[in-house]
């Protein structure tokens, strides 16, 4: 894969304020799109709409309708223009309305998209971003609801990007829009009204770098997009009960931060991977197995995981909010693989 042209991460300015997630990913479209008069936006009900949850609400106002694209509803078609456009020297940004639909533009990411800078001997690149959202707990029923970043990672020649907060949103987007591959960013639907600091200076998160939410001795909760906050608020609860929970971020699932969770696992003995995503075949199982093979003669006991359960995602209220982790199940799942230090 060729090497993405980022600036330097910066660090958060006196001048932050709070912003809610969907603004933050606001900004950096924004931003990217004064910035690079090659990148532009294409998808389904983007530009006078904003899309259903009015994330990109304005932006056809300053950029007209030749760089903020609506379509008919063909999400092969968006993204096969869109891998013909960054073949070309564009930097376009396909919005996916629901990350459930993600099915239909397979083969325009994962067939081609992917394998055209190795395919074409390095000559080519797609410098392509699709967006897109996952996340249960909505009421959206089985077809809108789903968190399927585990697809996409497993594919040669993709990066996937799922940031957890306004500021990782922000400093992640703008990374994966200067990329020069090609980027499947997953935001978690129920996060968009989430506030948290982001500085108004230009910044980026370098892609592949994992981040510590919380430090802890006991165990280690690796956590990814919403789940992040599940986590945290697990390990309040457990604090009280006598056990500090590290939580770890990975923000991308590719390029995976091995470096960061294989340490935190060595420092604490205890490990437990949550995600959204289905559990089996998933993103805990892949980051379970690099930890239980980098940290294997440091842990006191099996690393666990968590996802949705293997059903699909409910409609009624009561049976989705079953069907994936909540802080309760997690800090259940921790006091049990923590035993031996309440018995201390």
């Amino acid at each position: 894969m060729s090497m993405p042209d980022l600036e330097r991460e910066s660090e958060p300015d006196s001048d932050a304020r709070e912003i809610t997630f969907a603004e933050a990913i606001h900004e950096a479209l924004e931003e990217e799109l004064r910035r690079d008069p090659r990148v532009f936006m294409i998808g389904e009900d983007i530009a006078e709409a904003g899309t259903p949850f009015k994330v990109l609400s304005g932006l056809v106002k300053e950029f007209g309708p030749r760089r903020i694209i609506d379509t008919p509803i063909s999400e092969a078609g968006i993204t096969g223009i869109a891998v013909g456009a960054a073949m070309t020297g564009m930097r376009p940004i396909v919005d996916i309305m629901f990350g459930d639909f993600i099915t239909l533009a397979m083969d325009q990411m994962v067939n081609q998209a992917a394998k055209i800078h190795y395919m074409s001997g390095g000559a080519l690149q797609v410098p392509l971003v699709l967006r897109t959202n996952m996340g249960a707990t909505r009421r959206s029923g089985a077809q809108h609801s789903q968190s399927l970043a585990a697809w996409f990672s497993h594919v040669p020649g993709l990066k996937v990007v799922i940031p957890s907060t306004p500021y990782d949103a922000k400093g992640l987007l703008k990374s994966a829009i200067r990329d020069n591959n090609p980027v499947a960013f997953f935001e978690d639907k129920m996060m968009y009204k989430l506030n948290g600091v982001v500085p108004r200076s230009d910044y980026v998160i370098p892609l592949g770098q994992a981040d510590i939410k919380r430090s802890g001795k006991d165990i280690t909760l690796v956590a990814t997009s919403s789940m992040v906050h599940v986590a945290l608020a697990a390990a309040e609860k457990l604090s009280g009960a006598g056990i500090e929970a590290e939580v770890v971020d990975p923000r991308t699932l590719f390029p995976l931060d091995k470096d960061t969770l294989i340490a935190s696992a060595r420092k604490t003995g205890r490990v437990i991977v949550i995600d959204e995503g289905y559990e089996r075949y998933g993103v805990t199982a892949e980051i379970a197995s690099v930890i239980a093979e980098g940290a294997f003669y440091d842990l006191d006991a099996p690393v666990k995981r968590m996802g949705a359960m293997d059903v699909p995602v409910p409609f009624s209220p009561g049976l989705e909010d079953l069907s994936v982790p909540t802080p309760e199940s997690v800090a259940d799942a921790t006091t049990c693989l923590c035993e031996s230090i309440l018995a201390e």
